[in-house]
């Protein structure tokens, strides 16, 4: 447990809070997002970083970088989560599948806006410390299960929202089938440790989905299940 004063993070959660928004107006001719949302920015603000990364990278909490957390994962750079939990465009009806789970930080940033959040980790000791820290945190709207997440969850499917937060090498089909008529799906693609495509597709109301390029990305693989 972290035991320095949450005031000590004070002025390291506004600069990051200053950076993203900067970073998020200096991308918006690659992104089409020139500002992020109110809500987001609330969201933002409320998750307090520092509970989500292990104490060895504490001094390091609220730069606007990805942290390694162990089991080779990291917790994303805070920008590229306030811009993905802002391309799913949710509300406080919208049911959530995130696939990765990790450290939970984008999970509570889901949690702030959504109704209900569904979230798979395929590593066991992540969604058991995940699902600690948002329990101490008293998110309660969450649910997470220990499973393969290419193939989405099934059992809670439709949602309006599904984000990935690992690099798949293709779009996983049954995410878009779990996809409602009018979601939106966020998910990093491309091959292993090299600049993948951060992609949106968007599902019309009669079942078509388009798909479009947001931003090149890093992100760690998916973690898959193979024996499936």
């Amino acid at each position: 447990m972290n035991d320095r004063p949450v005031e000590d993070y004070e002025s390291e959660h506004r600069r990051l809070l200053e950076q993203v928004i900067a970073e998020t107006r200096g991308t918006a001719d690659l992104t089409g997002c020139a500002k992020l949302s109110e809500p987001v920015l609330r969201a933002l603000a409320a998750v307090p970083r520092h509970r989500f990364v292990p104490p060895a990278q504490l001094a390091w909490a609220y730069a606007d970088s990805p942290l390694p957390i162990g089991c080779g994962q990291t917790i994303s750079q805070p920008f590229i989560v306030a811009l993905m939990t802002e391309l799913l465009a949710l509300d406080a009806r919208s049911v959530v599948l995130e696939v990765g789970t990790g450290s939970g930080y984008q999970t509570a940033m889901l949690a702030s806006l959504a109704r209900r959040v569904y979230s798979v980790e395929r590593v066991p000791a992540l969604a058991e410390a995940a699902e600690r820290r948002l329990r101490e945190l008293g998110i309660a709207n969450v649910e997470i299960r220990i499973a393969d997440g290419y193939w989405g969850w099934e059992e809670k499917a439709p949602f309006d929202a599904i984000i990935v937060t690992a690099a798949a090498a293709e779009v996983p089909p049954a995410l878009v089938r779990q996809l409602k008529p009018g979601g939106r799906l966020a998910i990093p693609v491309g091959p292993q440790h090299r600049s993948q495509d951060l992609r949106v597709i968007c599902k019309d109301e009669s079942g078509v989905s388009h798909s479009r390029s947001v931003l090149p990305v890093v992100f760690v693989p998916l973690v898959r299940d193979y024996e499936d």
